[in-house]
This record gives structure tokens, C-alpha cells and sequence, in this order.
């Protein structure tokens, strides 16, 4: 019970602890920082795509693509945990919310997880570009020498985050689904289809870097030359 001087008396303050006064201003404090550290994220990303790929269309399919995936793990927390769906099956009770830390913990999680063999599939890409291929070419191969490592991984975070939602803590049990059901869609939906559809689309545009942005450092590739047998014999003389 507050006092009943306040508000009523100059010169008076209170404080309130308990686990509802602790709930509210980590929520709070989650608020403000949230744009922050989304804000900070995206940057830092876009950036270090825009110089290690010496691109803009890159980072910004990347970006895009990644927001897609936390965006679909945040709609299936909604569904489960807040509105009910599935609780008899994961064994919890519904309590119509969401943990306040998680949705920024998983962006930051899923962010770097996503990024990691986001890369590996677009060094792929780029090493077969650099090297003479045509753009759908080098999205085709680049995807079929990156889809075994990209699924080996994709299986094994499912297992292990899969675990989590065994658990009888709602909070282990709302981070494991989110994230199983996050890197099986980000695996397959978004790296397995939408990945190599925006750049199939966007052709030659995918490579396109402003020349003010030229001395930008980076990776180049050089095109494979031709073997000695291929080669013509500009000393040989004609018959």
C-alpha cells in the first residue's frame, strides 16, 4: 500500500520493489534499448556486407531476408504462446503474453545465426560470379555447393534448440520453439527459395556498387586462365 500523503505533501518519494515493480522496469528498459540495439545491428551489417561483397543490393536482400525470418519466428510466439494454440501439446499454460526479454534476445540471436551461413551461401555465389559465370549460373552452383553444410547445420540447431521445448520453465520453452521453428524456416523457406529468387531477379543488379563507393575494400576473384592446351601457338607458322 502506497501512502496516503502521497501526492498530497511536498517533498515526498516512494519506491516499490517485488517482482512486478522488477517486471515492469525491465520491460521498460527494454523499450528504450530496443531500437537501439535493432538499429545498431542493422548498421553493422550492412556495412560489413556493403564491404565484403562490394555491393548494395547484398546487404540489402540480406537485411530484408533476415527480418523476414525474425519476423516469422515473433508471429509463431504470438500463435503459441499468447494466443493458446498447441499448449495441451507442448504441455503450458497460456497466459496471454510474451516473455518481455525474448523478442529482442532472439533478433540478436537469430540475426547472427542467419548471417553465418548467409555469407557462406553468398561467398559461394560470388567466387563463381568473379570467376566468369553468368549471374543465374553462379546463384545455382553457389546454392547447390552451400545447401549440404547449410542443412547439416540447419539440423542440428533445430535438435538441439528443439530440446529447450521439453522443458517444464515457459521461458526455455518459448526460446526453443521460437528458435527451432525460426532456423527451419529461415534453412529452407528463406535460404532454399527466397534467397535465390530475389537474386535471380535482380540479375546483374545484385553486383551493382556506386563508383563513389570504389575504394571500398574487398574481395576480388580472378577469372580462371585458360590451360596451356587451349592456348593457341602464336609461334607456329602456317602451312
Amino acid at each position: 500500500m502506497l501512502p496516503a500523503t502521497l501526492g498530497q505533501v511536498g517533498g515526498i518519494s516512494y519506491n516499490v520493489a517485488g517482482t512486478t515493480a522488477a517486471s515492469h522496469d525491465l520491460a521498460a528498459a527494454l523499450a528504450r534499448a530496443g531500437p537501439v540495439v535493432v538499429g545498431f545491428v542493422l548498421a553493422l551489417a550492412f556495412l560489413l556486407l556493403l564491404t565484403a561483397f562490394r555491393s548494395l543490393a547484398i546487404p540489402a536482400t540480406a537485411i530484408g531476408l533476415n527480418l523476414l525470418s525474425v519476423g516469422a519466428a515473433y508471429g509463431l510466439l504470438k500463435l503459441i504462446f499468447q494466443d493458446g494454440h498447441l499448449a495441451r501439446q507442448l504441455g503450458f499454460t497460456p497466459y496471454g503474453g510474451i516473455i518481455p526479454w525474448m523478442p529482442l534476445f532472439m533478433f540478436v540471436l537469430l540475426f547472427g545465426l542467419s548471417m553465418d551461413y548467409h555469407v557462406f551461401i553468398l561467398s559461394r555465389i560470388r567466387e563463381r560470379r568473379d570467376r566468369g559465370a553468368a549471374t543465374t549460373q553462379a546463384i545455382t552452383g553457389g546454392i547447390a555447393s552451400s545447401a549440404g553444410v547449410v542443412t547439416s547445420a540447419a539440423v542440428i540447431m533445430v535438435a538441439v534448440f528443439s530440446i529447450f521445448a521439453t522443458l517444464s520453465v515457459i521461458d526455455f520453452k518459448m526460446f526453443g520453439v521460437g528458435m527451432a521453428a525460426a532456423v527451419l524456416i529461415d534453412a529452407t523457406i528463406v535460404r532454399g527459395i527466397l534467397l535465390p529468387a530475389a537474386m535471380t531477379l535482380l540479375g546483374e543488379a545484385n553486383w551493382y556498387l556506386p563508383r563513389w563507393l570504389a575504394w571500398l575494400p574487398g574481395l576480388r576473384f580472378e577469372a580462371a586462365a585458360p590451360s596451356p592446351a587451349a592456348q593457341p601457338d602464336l609461334t607456329r607458322q602456317p602451312a
